[in-house]
């Protein structure tokens, strides 16, 4: 089995594995996020991408120079609606609504829930990270669609 390729050091210089530096940068393409940080030991390695360009180029516009003013008048006050109540990606990764594609969501507008339940998931790294709810509601607002790239601390769903 082949060692993984690291680049040569130099006297004081840290071993940086360039192969794993290459799929983290990957990974924030195929999901569209805009950092990603792994820490082994002392070894800690942060990949990250302006975010400008994510935004901009999904913003649909007539016009290149009108796209930014519409966006940022549409935006905050979607932030400001927010509510304190709702719960929040603990990390950044790929938003499921439901276990499998094609099964019905794990919870919907409506729906009453206990502390504990499974909300969604969020996959991170290809592990899948099941998301709870910390106390007894209902779901007032779903913030995130299926398959949605996610941020840390963004709000996901509000349990009232």
């Amino acid at each position: 089995m082949a060692e993984p390729k690291q680049s040569k050091p130099t006297a004081g210089a840290m071993r940086v594995d360039t192969s794993l530096v290459r799929e983290l940068a990957e990974l924030l393409s195929e999901n569209s996020l805009t950092e990603i940080e792994v820490e082994d030991g002392d070894r800690k390695i942060r990949v990250r991408r302006e975010s400008a360009p994510v935004f901009s180029a999904a913003t649909p516009a007539p016009s290149a120079a009108a796209a930014p003013a519409p966006a940022a008048t549409a935006v905050a006050p979607a932030v400001d609606a927010i509510p304190a109540n709702a719960v929040k990606s603990p990390m950044v990764g790929t938003c499921f609504l439901s276990p499998q594609p094609g099964d019905p969501p794990f919870v919907a507008v409506g729906d009453a829930v206990k502390a504990g339940d499974t909300l969604l998931i969020i996959e991170a790294m290809k592990v899948m990270n099941p998301i709870t709810a910390p106390a007894g509601g209902v779901v007032k607002q779903v913030l995130v669609s299926d398959g949605q790239p996610v941020e840390f601390d963004q709000p996901l769903i509000v349990i009232g």
